[in-house]
């Protein structure tokens, strides 16, 4: 009997252990769907109404006729991202699969968008990952009506997703857009990035927490069979062999760059009209302390017929403003050390000691030794680099307070860096490749965009401020506990801190607390076209003429009066003039939303669709209009050598107009008396200010202040707390557009 029992348990015990290895193998999953794309085209009649409300505010400000501003997102996630697909388990309150097919009925019926384009990362592509996204876009654009006069144009394109713990290595995220969709007229491949995102991505020990979390929710195991299953699809696809040109490689083989000449070396070979556009730079979750922007400036990391647009803000936060503060030093032996705070600004690093010195006052322990620890902390915290959180064991999101943070930005990205800011970019110069004198020096010159960066396929979220769980890529409380789980998190409260080696911690240490307070609804790249198809929108983005919102759809014009031609030039020309430029700028605040779906959305796509995809709200605007509350223009003098101190070159804002408060709009002329005395390149963009309304995340922090304005204490957004429609994290603030510059060069 005993021998019969031993037999079944070994059997059991065996069968277990395949079920489990099988599972690790991704033998028990099966790859998601990329859905089906609902048949309609928005109809005539729904697209006309929104010309027609623009083209009547246009008449009332005195605009021309000749283009209209059509409204998109050109960074859309689906879950094929394996980001997205990670968020999107039920153990971490995610919603389940939303593959490209809802990318585009999103853009069509939920936010009535004029275009998208799907950017999944490329590190964790299948061959036949991409071409079921191309396949989509393809039939999300058939079925877009009158090719001359689409509702809807969709663009193909993937995010080459770099990152590096060392500012000298770091590029950064950039989406590649291209123009065509037709299989001739597109790569066989995404190109990746090689590098930490990389690796993640076919790391199979990555594997065996996930496979923990299945039998933790054992009755859903089957999404993380799935999951499973497409990580080691993704790994098993041999890198391609280096040196072999573009289409000679295997068709099932990952081609991939390690860096951004490489990048635009290969999309040279593929010989097909793209773009690149840099995104989320000043991103402390992604990017070292450190990073600057005029790295990319030499040994061929920029391409200026190629990369001539920036996103300056995103659902993940904005990047636009510049700040002298960093969050490390370099000591006299050239290794990095903590600075201490300075007005506006506390280093984490610093708060860090700070945490351990209350924590160490508090155990009663002697004054001195608590000192000794705070800066040991520093220290650690130094150490361990991006995973600096980790040596405050016990450590969560109030204990830092605003540490780290762009404590007065506007909705800023999570641990600002401000070397890659959107005005960093357009100050910083190198010399001329050729190295002869007097050549002119290397610069950036870049259109300014926004967009989503949405990871649940909903293009443009930011119409409606509403659940932040779903419009955001905030996680609920319980997923965002799930996740921190995955990495090797102290959580014992200690009066000490711990070293922490980073090589030893994920890419992403669990998830800090803190990022659900810098998640917002998604921004929007606008673009003065001269017609609703996919080359008129193409033309308008290579000619830089396109601006960014932060989600409403504020309509903006921002011109050079005086050229030398004679004729206005719109934002994103460069012109060369010595005479006083004069500049005009006109704007027109975004209607005011009503609530609930047009009633051709619920026609299109169904009740019970729209409610799961729309979330029971779509983009439904009134006639009335916000006002515009000001106009602000930034100055930036490019740097003429690399001794000149950025924040000099900045001014922001130069100019200041206050609006009378008017629906019909907000139009201001100025000039730069200076600009001759000063024989200098200048660089104009307006911002735009609508009145205030309440916003996600508005205030990211939400602290507590006394009165000398110091934060005592926070209330990170955790949206998921309770039924996860407690705390929409709601603030009041001034939603806002960013032209495109005008670079006037003096000459």
């Amino acid at each position: 009997m005993a021998r019969k029992v031993g037999l079944a348990a070994l059997l059991l015990i065996t069968l277990a252990g395949a079920y489990l290895y099988a599972g690790f193998h991704g033998v028990l999953g099966r790859f998601e769907s990329p859905g089906e794309i609902a048949t309609e085209p928005r109809s005539a009649e729904w697209v006309a109404r929104g010309e027609a409300a623009q083209e009547e505010a246009s008449s009332a400000i005195g605009t021309e006729p000749a283009k209209q501003i059509l409204f998109g997102d050109l960074h859309v996630h689906t879950t094929f991202s394996m980001d997205a697909f990670l968020t999107s388990l039920p153990i971490m309150q995610g919603e389940g699969a939303h593959p490209p097919a809802d990318a585009c009925d999103f853009a069509r019926y939920c936010a009535a968008l004029d275009f998208y384009s799907i950017n999944d990362h490329a590190e964790g592509l299948t061959p036949e990952k991409w071409g079921e996204i191309k396949d989509s876009v393809r039939q999300c654009n058939a079925v877009a009506g009158d090719a001359a006069s689409p509702d809807l144009v969709a663009f193909l394109g993937w995010e080459w997703t770099q990152m590096s713990p060392r500012p000298e290595s770091h590029y950064g995220h950039k989406n590649v857009i291209l123009l065509d969709t037709a299989e001739e007229r597109t790569p066989t491949r995404p190109i990746a990035a090689l590098g930490a995102a990389y690796d993640v991505m076919r790391d199979s020990r990555a594997n065996l927490p996930i496979l923990g979390l299945s039998l933790i929710d054992f009755s859903n195991r089957q999404r993380y069979f799935d999951f499973l299953r497409l990580r080691n699809a993704v790994s098993a696809v041999p890198v391609c062999p280096s040196g072999v040109p573009v289409r000679e490689l295997p068709p099932d083989c990952s081609e991939a760059a390690a860096t951004p000449r490489e990048l635009f070396d290969k999309l040279d070979d593929w010989g097909f009209p793209s773009m690149v556009i840099p995104h989320g730079n000043a991103w402390g979750n992604t990017s070292p302390p450190g990073i600057d922007w005029a790295k990319q400036l030499t040994g061929g990391q920029h391409d200026p017929e190629r990369q001539t647009l920036v996103e300056v803000y995103s659902g993940h936060g904005n990047s636009e403003v510049y700040r002298p503060w960093r969050h490390l030093a370099t000591g006299a032996d050239g290794e990095a050390t903590c600075p201490a705070p300075r007005e506006g600004f506390t280093p984490e690093c610093y708060r860090a000691g700070e945490i351990i010195r209350e924590r160490c006052l508090e155990a009663e322990i002697n004054p001195a030794e608590c000192e000794q620890r705070a800066r040991r902390a520093r220290r650690h915290f130094v150490m361990a680099g991006r995973a600096g959180t980790l040596s405050v064991p016990g450590e969560v999101a109030e204990d830092w307070l605003e540490a780290g943070q762009c404590t007065e930005c506007f909705q800023p990205a999570f641990l600002y860096r401000p070397g890659g800011s959107t005005q960093n970019a357009l100050a910083v110069s190198a010399p001329a490749p050729s190295g002869e004198p007097g050549a002119p020096r290397q610069r950036f010159r870049f259109g300014l965009i926004a967009s989503s960066d949405n990871h649940t396929a909903r293009p443009a979220s930011g119409y409606k401020e509403f659940r932040a769980l779903g419009m955001t890529d905030a996680l609920h409380e319980d997923g965002s506990a799930q996740l921190r789980s995955l990495a090797p998190i102290d959580r014992e409260i200690r009066p000490e801190s711990i070293e922490i080696d980073p090589a030893e911690v994920p890419l992403v240490p669990g998830g800090d607390e803190r990022l659900n307070s810098f998640f917002y609804t998604g921004g929007l790249v606008a673009v003065h076209a001269e017609g609703r198809d996919r080359g008129a929108i193409w033309q308008a983005l290579e000619r830089r003429e396109v601006y960014g919102t932060s989600g409403p759809r504020i309509l903006l014009w921002f011109d050079l009066l005086n050229p030398p031609s004679g004729h206005a030039q719109a934002m994103g020309s460069e012109v060369a003039m010595e005479e006083t430029p004069r500049f005009r700028v006109r704007a027109v605040g975004s209607r005011k939303q009503r609530p609930g779906c047009p009633t051709e959305a619920e026609g299109g796509l169904g009740t019970d669709r729209l409610e799961a995809l729309c979330m029971g709200e779509c983009h439904n605007p009134g006639a009335q209009r916000r006002l515009i509350e000001r106009i602000e223009v930034v100055r930036i003098r490019p740097r003429e050598n690399a001794q000149e101190d950025v924040a000099a070159l900045i001014e922001d804002p130069w100019r200041s107009f206050e609006c009378a408060p008017d629906e019909s709009g907000c139009t201001v002329e100025f000039e730069d008396p200076d600009f001759g005395a000063t024989a200098r390149d200048n660089v104009y963009y307006v911002r735009v200010l609508e009145e205030p309304s309440e916003l996600i995340n508005g205030d990211p922090l939400r602290c507590e202040r006394d009165s000398d304005g110091v934060c005592l204490s926070t209330r990170p957004c955790r949206s998921g707390t309770d039924d996860g429609l407690a705390d929409e994290c709601l603030a009041l603030e001034r939603a806002r557009a960013w032209s495109s510059p005008i670079f006037v060069d003096h000459g």
